[in-house]
């Protein structure tokens, strides 16, 4: 039975992660750490951690399971450096938005006679902006969380029980679990998360170029211009690490978009333009 939980970084998801628990009956201890004190404060503040740690790695010691909800450059650190502190009796999970390096390195570091368990997960759910203010018990209701694990792997029969529970307290926050190669995940966010959070960010600044210098006439987009301009406001720093380890699928996935927006171009006038608005129409009716 989970009694101690760490949770290092108590950003949005971090922050959350510890409302949607305490939502979810876990009378357990939760210590948070985070890199900046005011957000560490105010999940703390939030009831989303009980106490904050001065030090992540001991933070990390003192619990059965640490959930690291840093970026993706640091959940990598972190995983290295807890790799020789931690025991086969506790586990380490993560809320990557990429998942081949970080599932890789879990192969390599974890899972292994005489090494903690790792659970390499991302629930996909978030918002355009980060910060431990914006955490609610609700985020992760109806989403869903995606695991990429290792079919085989060692671990010790503690460590398989802690896996075992934490899925179920995924669950038990309102989420949907699914499995998948780490592989055809980060190939699959690549179209369904990293491709509009991409395209919005290259349409809001190109707005900014041609009106940035008249904003009333921003409201002249109305309803349809917020909508595809809200992922606009996501800041690099959560996103840099995604496009740096997902590279080729996001590339991918931009050079195709670039294909059918040429050929929307190419026939603003022909009847291929009604076609691509039924198949566009199909989508968005399944």
């Amino acid at each position: 039975m989970i009694e101690r939980i760490a949770i290092l970084g108590t950003g949005l998801l971090g922050t959350s992660v510890g409302l949607a628990l305490r939502t979810a009956g876990f009378k357990g201890s939760i210590i948070g750490w985070n890199r900046g004190v005011e957000g560490g404060e105010a999940a703390l503040a939030a009831g989303a951690v009980d106490t904050l740690a001065a030090d992540p790695i001991e933070a990390a010691r003192a619990a059965q399971i640490t959930v690291l909800a840093t970026p993706i450059f640091s959940i990598l650190d972190f995983m290295e450096k807890l790799s020789t502190v931690l025991g086969p009796e506790q586990m380490i999970t993560d809320v990557g938005s990429t998942k081949g390096e970080i599932t890789t390195a879990g192969q390599q570091l974890y899972n292994q006679p005489g090494r903690a368990a790792f659970l390499p997960g991302h629930p996909m759910a978030g918002k355009e902006r980060g910060g431990a203010d914006l955490g609610e018990a609700a985020l992760f209701r109806g989403a869903v969380w995606l695991f990429t694990d290792a079919e085989l792997v060692e671990r010790s029969a503690t460590a398989k029980m802690l896996v075992a529970d934490w899925r179920a307290w995924v669950a038990a926050m309102g989420s949907r679990t699914l499995d998948l190669d780490a592989e055809r995940h980060d190939e699959i966010v690549a179209w369904v998360s990293h491709l509009p959070q991409f395209l919005s960010t290259a349409l809001s600044a190109l707005l900014e170029e041609k009106i940035g210098a008249a904003p009333e006439l921003k409201q002249v987009g109305g309803r349809a211009l917020r909508e595809m301009t809200r992922l606009g406001s996501s800041p690099f720093s959560m996103w840099r690490d995604i496009a740096m380890t997902n590279t080729a699928a996001v590339d991918q996935a931009l050079q195709m978009l670039e294909q059918r927006i040429q050929h929307l171009r190419e026939n603003l006038r022909s009847p291929e333009l009604r076609a691509e608005f039924e198949q566009a129409n199909r989508f968005r009716k399944d």
